[in-house]
């Protein structure tokens, strides 16, 4: 292994020195969290790239069987124990799993709708990487030399690669200016208000039909995109507008991923598993006294620490399924973050894993997460396709990396945008049940996408009166 430190800690300014190379992938602290928000990861130019799509993968271009499974061998194949000192993503894989790919974990209905036909996977291997550890201020180039074989022949490539990616991180950065577009874009939904009320009504009748005890519903916006659209200018008014610690860009050619996600879907740490589910929004405001206000409606919402009890039980049970009897606790249940935009309820569920099982065994038992599925799972995911009918794509699926450690860190795809085939799409959501407002939760979609319209210089055709979302005002920083 070779590691340089670099002279800066700017990521998104290394990233624009990589602009054009194969493959960028951009994982992105871009809230600052003393644990959340620690670690950023840059990376392009793979030695092999994962892809799996119409019903099939391949590995490096070569056609393989079950994609998790070759994923798991490939890895394996390069396992390394990390360095003690460094940020915990040493090379490894690192990209998105589409929620589509939960229909090869198990038997359920295809949407009506592929607007995009987004990929069920792409995730690049990649030898080198850049790593910033955000609380010591110190960015590393770390060159594995994979895939090698173990010897001369790796600590040769480990040197050759890391000589070439000091030179690509070292060239200068094209200026770009993140402006709009000219003219704002114009973004058609899925629903209108009144389908969108009928449809969350229409799943508060499965709820008390007993097939479902929650679902979490969404809707869908997809706008053309003018000529000369740049997606890392959208991303950088992203991350300013909507700053969270799983935020990710993502350029992979003909599609492109640009996430601010607040929401981690599971960590592994050696034999350690950690979820952190979000369930429970609420607005904020730029007044102290409304904003606090907000967030104590949302600390006592019943309808709100329902939904959120519901899921940390599916995800207790999922977890179970590859951790130790008796491993699987709930440190935190319910707890109150606080993003640019909005409140959440977030609660920790923890696990250690089974001896001989690893990232890929808790991928199969827990993908896609609950938070954003509903409970009991399969049925709500049967309901979500016969309601929404259009593929989520990335939406609700997850990007993050998986090391040669075997340690791994992935996000919910929420708040995340796709941009591919001339388009950009995005969803917005929220859990229903047998207690949701359908005109109430209509606004929420509102609220949790306006930070991602207002960095695509969409408009919001509705706006609170009084008192600005700070969405609306320009988020916090």
């Amino acid at each position: 292994m070779q590691v340089h430190e670099l002279p800066t800690t700017d990521m998104p300014a290394l990233a624009e020195r990589l602009a054009g190379l194969p493959h960028l992938v951009f994982l992105d602290s871009a809230m600052p969290h003393a644990t959340l928000g620690r670690y950023s990861y840059l990376a392009a130019d793979p030695y092999a790239v994962l892809d799996a799509r119409d019903g099939g993968a391949t590995l490096g271009g070569e056609p393989v069987g079950d994609a998790f499974t070759a994923l798991g061998r490939a890895l394996e194949s390069m396992r390394a124990a990390p360095h003690p000192d460094l940020p915990p993503f040493q090379g490894g894989a690192a990209g998105f799993v589409s929620y589509e790919y939960g229909r090869r974990l198990e038997r359920l209905p295809a949407p009506e709708v592929d607007d995009l036909g987004v990929p069920d996977a792409i995730l690049p291997l990649y030898d080198w990487v850049v790593a910033c550890d955000h609380a010591k201020g110190r960015a590393w180039l770390i060159s594995t030399g994979a895939p090698a074989p173990e010897g001369r022949a790796r600590d040769d490539r480990a040197k050759a690669r890391a000589e070439q990616a000091l030179v690509w991180l070292s060239r200068p950065a094209a200026t770009r200016k993140p402006a709009l577009p000219a003219a704002p874009l114009s973004f058609a939904s899925n629903f209108d208000r009144a389908a969108y009320v009928a449809a969350i009504a229409r799943t508060v009748e499965y709820v008390l039909a007993g097939d479902i005890f929650q679902a979490n519903v969404a809707q869908r916006f997809l706008a053309d995109l003018p000529e000369g659209f740049d997606p890392w200018a959208f991303y950088r008014r992203l991350r300013t507008r909507n700053a969270a610690p799983f935020a990710a860009y993502l350029d992979f050619g003909d599609v492109v991923v640009a996430s601010s996600s607040p929401e981690r879907f599971v960590r592994v740490e050696g034999d350690r598993v950690e979820a952190r589910p979000i369930k429970g929004t609420a607005k904020r405001w730029t007044d102290p006294i409304a904003d606090g206000s907000s967030s104590r409606a949302l600390l006592g919402s019943e309808k709100d620490r329902a939904e959120n009890v519901m899921i940390v039980d599916l995800l207790r049970n999922d977890l179970s399924r590859v951790c130790r009897p008796g491993t699987v606790e709930v440190p935190t249940l319910c707890g109150l973050e606080t993003y640019a935009s909005v409140h959440h309820l977030v609660s920790v569920v923890t696990g250690q894993l089974r001896e001989g099982l690893g990232v890929v065994d808790l991928l199969r038992a827990s993908f896609p997460g609950g938070s954003i599925t509903g409970a009991p799972k399969l049925r709500a995911m049967e309901i979500i396709t016969e309601i929404e009918r259009h593929a989520r794509g990335v939406y609700c699926g997850s990007i993050g990396w998986i090391g040669f450690s075997g340690d791994a860190d992935f996000n919910i795809a929420i708040r995340t945008a796709t941009i591919a085939k001339g388009k950009a799409l995005f969803q917005a959501g929220g859990g229903i049940t047998a207690l949701s407002d359908p005109a109430a939760e209509y606004d929420e979609t509102l609220t949790k996408a306006r930070a991602v319209f207002d960095a695509f210089g969409g408009r919001l055709a509705e706006q609170a009166e009084g008192a600005r979302p700070l969405a609306a005002a320009g988020g916090l920083r």
